[in-house]
């Protein structure tokens, strides 16, 4: 399955322009992307943000750390360089920088989408 790629600078440059609405629905995006990718529903993205809204942004500081480890296992399965982000993600997010954390998880999975 090939899922779209994006432009971690324009991930980044929309999230910023729309005031976090792009931001939103690349969350959404790139759990189901994650979940297609996988062959599971772990999490759909529209109960990502219910969850992210519903308890005022502290599921998303989870949702970090989760992609972060659904990502090494997207990585093992695409045989590419295994690197699991999840602390990393989830410490950029409890300091402020999520565009940080939402940076270097667009990259890994361009790297995964690449290879494939």
């Amino acid at each position: 399955m090939k899922s779209r790629e994006r432009s971690v600078v324009l991930v980044i440059l929309f999230s910023l322009i729309t005031c976090g609405i792009y931001f939103l629905y690349w969350m959404y995006a790139t759990t189901e992307d994650v979940n297609a990718y996988l062959g599971d529903n772990d999490t759909s993205g529209v109960l990502v943000l219910l969850f992210g809204i519903i308890t005022c942004g502290i599921y998303v500081l989870y949702w970090y750390y989760k992609m972060g480890k659904r990502i090494s296992y997207c990585q093992e399965k695409a045989s590419v360089r295994v690197s699991d982000d999840s602390i990393v993600l989830l410490l950029l997010s409890v300091f402020g920088f999520s565009i940080i954390s939402a940076a270097i998880i667009q990259s890994n999975l361009n790297n995964i989408w690449n290879v494939n």
